[in-house]
């Protein structure tokens, strides 16, 4: 009996790793960067350090005016370099989707690292969970200008059905996610008309059909206060959701149900947007978003279902 129990244990065992592996051989990663030569080295060392190493990492040049090229082809020629002349990091990602070899996609933006364990961990999670799942994100460290961070309540990730929250915020971190690229290719890809918020949009249109699954461990270290972050350069980033949100209705990408609260976070940004532009004395944004505001208001009855 304790023969055959350790000979089903060893079965077990064996049956496991083959299963790992054979998920373990299909991770592709996908890095967009711009003029980010020392972050970007930081962020490769933390993916060549996982205990489960990807298949492919895959580099995408936003068009970086430094040493970016020259370090990854010169330290890391097994890395696929490529260049990307659309400006826009949804562009970059886009290019590494569609080029990756592999099952599933893990993002991680130049300027973040990721623990050692992230990718092994997310696959264990694919592994054992009960239901077929697409989606898997995990928690993170946030850093600014070297200071820890404690992250608000709002900003607290969760998994499963994730659209009521993806509607308020972006809820999920690009850097933390690891998606089967069969996702991409049933949503569509990263919309880069956007500017910015094109992960949130993103977001939405998939949590809309798939529900997330969710690892409560940090296992991304998220740095911010950069110069270059995009969140720096544009004001009021509810401008840009609200264009995401008035293209996923109009688009009929959203259920009924789902359109009601659309419709509902819909009129609220626009609210905020119109407050912060008269607080700025911001005339021309006041009037653009109070002319989009009485537009949507007048289709009131289209969003009120019994």
């Amino acid at each position: 009996m304790i023969i055959l129990s350790h000979l089903k244990k060893d079965l077990k065992t064996y049956i496991e790793e083959m299963l790992f592996k054979q998920n373990y051989e299909s991770i592709s990663v996908v890095i967009p960067t711009l003029n980010r030569c020392s972050l970007l080295q930081r962020a490769i060392e933390s993916v060549l350090k996982q205990t489960l190493v990807p298949s492919e990492i895959i580099v995408v040049d936003n068009g970086s005016t430094d040493d970016t090229k020259k370090m990854v082809c010169s330290l890391y020629p097994n890395i696929n370099y490529l260049t990307e002349e659309k400006s826009g990091v949804s562009a970059a990602r886009n290019k590494g989707i569609k080029i990756a070899k592999s099952d599933w996609i893990a993002f991680l933006d130049s300027d973040d690292i990721w623990e050692s364990e992230k990718l092994e961990k997310q696959l264990i999670s694919y592994i054992n969970h009960k239901t077929e799942i697409r989606f898997i994100h995990t928690n993170e460290t946030w850093i600014r200008n070297g200071k820890f961070l404690n992250q608000m309540k709002k900003h607290q990730k969760s998994g499963g059905n994730l659209f009521n929250n993806s509607l308020k915020l972006c809820c999920i971190s690009p850097s933390s996610s690891m998606i089967k690229k069969k996702v991409f290719e049933d949503h569509g890809f990263f919309d880069e008309k956007l500017k910015v918020c094109e992960d949130y949009d993103m977001w939405i249109r998939i949590t809309a059909k798939e529900e997330v699954a969710y690892l409560s461990e940090p296992l991304v270290i998220k740095h911010g206060g950069h110069e270059d972050q995009l969140s720096k350069k544009y004001w009021g980033m509810d401008r840009f959701r609200i264009e995401s949100i008035e293209k996923n209705i109009n688009d009929n990408w959203f259920s009924r149900e789902q359109n009601k609260l659309a419709y509902e976070i819909l009129i609220k940004k626009l609210n905020i947007v119109i407050s912060g532009a008269n607080k700025r004395s911001n005339k021309k944004v006041f009037e653009e978003y109070s002319e989009k505001l009485g537009s949507w208001l007048s289709k009131s009855n289209s969003f009120q279902y019994d």
